[in-house]
């Protein structure tokens, strides 16, 4: 099965080069591409993808961190990879945090490019080498504690979501795994996030990083 992929970037050169590349490669379609975030979940929905890849500078008065923040918010099961020339801190917390699920810079070569589009697939976090060397750098000045309170508001099988979730799973396998549906795993994410003051899965991952609420 195609991984399905829709595009979200200004230059048009380069929204086309990316364009080819995915139909031009086998096991991926572009089902979008797009210069903007103008209407941005009609054109999410009529894409219908499993992954984007986002430009941060978009037009049309809606950034690609932005726009990340609102897709995560309804179609968390989305995978989104910034796709920028920027690579400074606060762009990349700021994007993470969001919800994107990769970060990922334009100069990346169309292999990787394609690679980073399947490990989103399937659940991973792709990153330009650089990058995910400020990623921990970030993290690290910037990670809280998960207070007992919230800890103690999940139930076992929250837990055992929260624990594939870290383990970088996709809700498919964490499905199969659970002998759950997909839906069902979507559900238990969802009142994860809320109990736990998070709005997406690296936000997550960063909340519980090295605490020994994993350990269960």
């Amino acid at each position: 099965m195609n991984i399905k992929v829709a595009i979200f970037e200004d230059n048009p050169l380069l929204r086309d080069s990316l364009f080819q590349l995915i139909n031009g490669s086998e096991g991926f379609v572009c089902t979008g591409a797009f210069p903007d975030c103008t209407d941005l979940m009609r054109k999410v929905e009529s894409a219908d993808p499993d992954v984007i890849l986002m430009d941060i500078d978009l037009p049309g008065g809606m950034n690609g961190i932005e726009a990340v923040g609102k897709i995560n918010q309804t179609h968390p099961e989305i995978m989104v990879i910034m796709q920028t020339v920027f690579n400074d801190n606060e762009r990349i917390f700021q994007s993470i945090t969001a919800g994107a699920s990769g970060y990922i810079l334009k100069n990346t070569s169309p292999v990787r490019i394609l690679e980073s589009i399947r490990e989103a697939a399937t659940g991973g976090a792709p990153m330009t080498p650089s990058i995910a060397h400020k990623i921990l750098e970030v993290f690290r000045s910037k990670k809280t504690a998960m207070p007992v309170n919230e800890q103690s508001q999940l139930n076992d099988r929250q837990k055992e979501i929260l624990e594939c979730i870290f383990n970088g799973m996709s809700y498919k396998l964490i499905a199969e795994k659970l002998f759950i549906s997909v839906e069902t795993v979507r559900y238990h994410v969802k009142n994860i996030y809320e109990i736990l003051h998070v709005h997406s899965r690296d936000e997550l991952i960063s909340k519980v990083k090295g605490k020994s609420f994993l350990s269960f």
